[in-house]
């Protein structure tokens, strides 16, 4: 059974850095397409990012483009959010996801959360000014 396990969250400063991991056990990172999402407090939860044919593709949402970086990691089944420039808006509990890419890895951070078939349980990220 395919399961994603998310870390790396924690509590920065305003313009400090944190990187999120998102581990895939069950099968092979490769053949889905990641996307990352948040969900801030009182809030509907914002897809941020994604990436597709083993990395290959990305999109960023305006909010985020510039200071985040989607990576994966093949060999450790693993893929990252590298958040840099954090702000306080950016406070929010991170959550990855997958879908199986059907051979079509084809994404984009506009995508709705539905879209989505696997989730992982969500990472805390608070940044304080």
């Amino acid at each position: 059974q395919l399961q994603l396990v998310e870390s790396g969250g924690g509590s920065v400063q305003s313009g400090g850095s944190l990187r999120l991991s998102c581990a895939m056990s069950g099968s092979s990172l490769g053949d889905y397409i990641i996307g990352w999402f948040r969900q801030a407090p009182g809030k509907e939860r914002e897809g941020i990012s994604c990436t597709a044919n083993h990395g290959i593709m990305t999109d960023y949402a305006g909010s985020v483009k510039g200071r985040f970086t989607i990576s994966e990691d093949s060999a450790k089944n693993t893929a990252y959010l590298q958040m840099n420039s954090l702000k306080p808006e950016d406070t929010a509990v991170y959550y990855c996801a997958a879908v199986w890419n059907l051979g079509l890895p084809l994404c984009s951070a506009a995508d709705r959360a539905e879209r989505y078939k696997y989730w992982g349980q969500g990472t805390q990220v608070t940044v304080s000014s």
